[in-house]
């Protein structure tokens, strides 16, 4: 039998979009911490104040060490080289200015926000990822956000195989007033989240953010076993879940691309939150993820508070990254 914690105590008020006083503030602090590219600035690729082949050939290898990866980098370079070749770059703020506008390229089509539609039924959210990605974490924080912007939430604790992560879950649901619905240790996951959406609807929440456990992308089984829960949550709404967000950690790298590329082919992505952008001094995986897959980047996370995570803004990000303390 399910445990459901809490009550639900919609936000009263006009439903609205979510708001992010600061978070600006924090993510370019975030992401201008330490001596990397974030922050590099470009005249040290110049011999001069003039752009050579040198300073181009330089500039690459950056990109390819912050985890831009080879498309991207590419993309951006030959972009750069036909302009050097034609004349067009030759001061670094030539160079700075083609930069900002190639790498912008690449993120601006992935800016698109998740809204939560009017509807009849709860929309529900599938979050999915790797071990220590910061996902029950992130789902508590997004519990939090759609709260405020007037939505009621529920929460299904999938994640099973860790007693913690349901606690963990629990303990935001607590802090919040959000229900959250559970099983024993060890419970099939797909009847967790099938039981959460039956009393979500019951109850006439607006969104189900389901908890799924943490799977590295080549565990087949597991894998299958998101199918699973996808095929069940469809039984009762053949349109659910309505999103299925990934949750990849900036810190890990080239991994990140590679989880993010097997989890859209095993169970068809619709957006992707990246955490811990705060803790590394590349983070130009957001750019390699971009461009390989073209998904939606929903989130950006750059701390441990609520106010951390934060919708994925192109513009703001470029002006984060080449903002100069």
């Amino acid at each position: 039998m399910a445990n459901v914690d809490s009550d639900s105590r919609p936000t009263p008020g006009k439903k609205s979009k979510f708001k992010q006083p600061g978070f600006f503030t924090r993510m370019r602090a975030s992401l201008n911490k330490g001596d990397s590219w974030l922050t590099y600035d470009l005249r040290k690729l110049l011999p001069g104040e003039t752009v050579d082949q040198d300073a181009l050939d330089e500039l690459e290898t950056q990109l390819l060490l912050a985890d831009v990866g080879v498309d991207a980098t590419s993309q951006v370079m030959n972009r750069l080289q036909t302009m050097f070749d034609g004349g067009r770059l030759r001061t670094g703020k030539d160079l700075g200015s083609a930069l900002r506008a190639h790498l912008g390229d690449i993120l601006a089509p992935c800016e698109r926000p998740l809204e939560i539609p009017e509807q009849d039924t709860p929309f529900v959210i599938l979050m999915v990822g790797v071990n220590g990605v910061g996902k029950t974490t992130t789902i508590g924080k997004l519990a939090k956000k759609f709260q405020d912007a007037g939505h009621s939430v529920m929460l299904a604790a999938g994640d099973t195989f860790r007693a913690a992560a349901v606690e963990q879950l629990q303990g935001w649901g607590e802090r919040n007033n959000v229900p959250v619905v559970s099983q024993g240790s060890g419970a099939d996951s797909a009847s967790v989240v099938f039981d959460a959406l039956a009393r979500a609807k019951a109850r006439g929440i607006d969104v189900l953010i389901a908890d799924t456990a943490g799977r590295l992308h080549t565990q087949g089984h597991l894998m299958d076993e998101l199918k699973k829960i996808k095929r069940v949550l469809g039984k009762q709404d053949e349109n659910a879940p309505h999103e299925i967000m990934l949750v990849v950690d900036a810190t890990t790298g080239g991994n990140a691309l590679q989880q993010a590329v097997a989890f859209n082919e095993a169970v068809g992505l619709t957006g992707i939150t990246v955490t811990k952008l705060d803790g590394t001094a590349a983070g130009g995986i957001v750019f390699a993820i971009a461009k390989k897959l073209g998904l939606p980047l929903r989130f950006i996370g750059v701390g441990e508070a609520v106010e951390d995570l934060g919708v994925f803004e192109s513009e703001n990000f470029m002006d984060a990254l080449f903002s100069r303390r």
